[in-house]
C-alpha cells in the first residue's frame, strides 16, 4: 500500500434540504507533507467531531482501486482525489485483509487500523446523489480509520509498512457488515 494523494478540506456551508449544514467532506489533494496528529490531521476541517476525528478515527484512509468501481456507477462525477473524504488516498486498501489493529510504519508516521467509515448524508451531498450513501453500504469499500500512535508527516509516495499483524481480529470488512446488520441496512 502506498500514499498516492494527501488531502484535507476547509469548512463549508451547505444547504441541506432547506438547512444550512457545516462539512469538511469537501477535501482535495494537496502538494505538500500533512501532519497527522492524535486526533486530526493537521489542517483538515472536522465540523462534526462526534462522528470524526478523535483518537480512533484520526486519519482516514481510501483505496484509489474502489474509484474504478464507483466510476462505473457515477459517471458523471468529476472524482477528484479526496472525493470521498479521505485524507490519505491509497493506491490499494483491501479492508477484507486489515484486521483491527494492524499497524503500519508510513513516512514519519506509525498508525493503527481501527474501524470501518459509515456513510452519512453528507457522502450523498458531495456526490449531489443520495443513492451513493445506500451503495456504499451494500460494498465492502468502507476504507479505514486509522489511530496515530506516532505522530509526523505523511505524503504521497510513502508506503505502508506493516509491522504489526492482528488476524487474530475481525477485519475492517467484517466490522462494516456487522454494522451494516446492526443498523438495519438490508441487500
Amino acid at each position: 500500500m502506498k500514499i498516492i494523494s494527501t488531502n484535507i478540506g476547509e469548512r463549508k456551508e451547505i444547504d441541506y434540504k432547506g438547512t444550512l449544514v457545516t462539512t469538511g467532506i469537501f477535501k482535495y489533494a494537496v502538494e505538500h507533507p500533512v501532519f497527522l496528529d492524535v486526533e486530526e490531521v493537521k489542517g483538515d476541517a472536522i465540523c462534526d467531531r462526534e462522528n470524526h476525528g478523535g483518537v480512533l478515527q484520526s486519519v482516514y484512509g481510501y483505496s484509489f482501486k474502489h474509484y474504478t468501481y464507483w466510476k462505473e456507477l457515477y459517471p458523471k462525477v468529476n472524482f477528484e482525489m479526496g472525493i470521498f473524504g479521505e485524507n490519505l488516498t491509497i493506491d490499494d486498501v483491501d479492508e477484507t485483509k486489515i484486521h483491527q489493529g494492524d499497524t503500519f510504519k508510513v513516512g514519519d508516521t506509525i498508525l493503527e487500523a481501527t474501524v470501518q467509515r459509515e456513510p452519512c448524508y453528507k457522502l450523498g451531498v458531495r456526490f449531489n446523489n443520495m443513492s451513493i450513501v445506500k451503495k456504499f453500504w451494500k460494498t465492502t469499500f468502507c476504507g479505514v480509520y486509522f489511530k496515530v500512535l506516532q505522530t509526523g508527516f505523511v505524503k504521497a509516495g510513502d508506503e505502508f509498512i506493516q509491522i504489526k499483524s492482528c488476524s487474530e481480529n475481525p477485519t475492517i470488512a467484517d466490522l462494516f457488515i456487522a454494522k451494516r446488520i446492526e443498523n438495519g441496512i438490508s441487500d
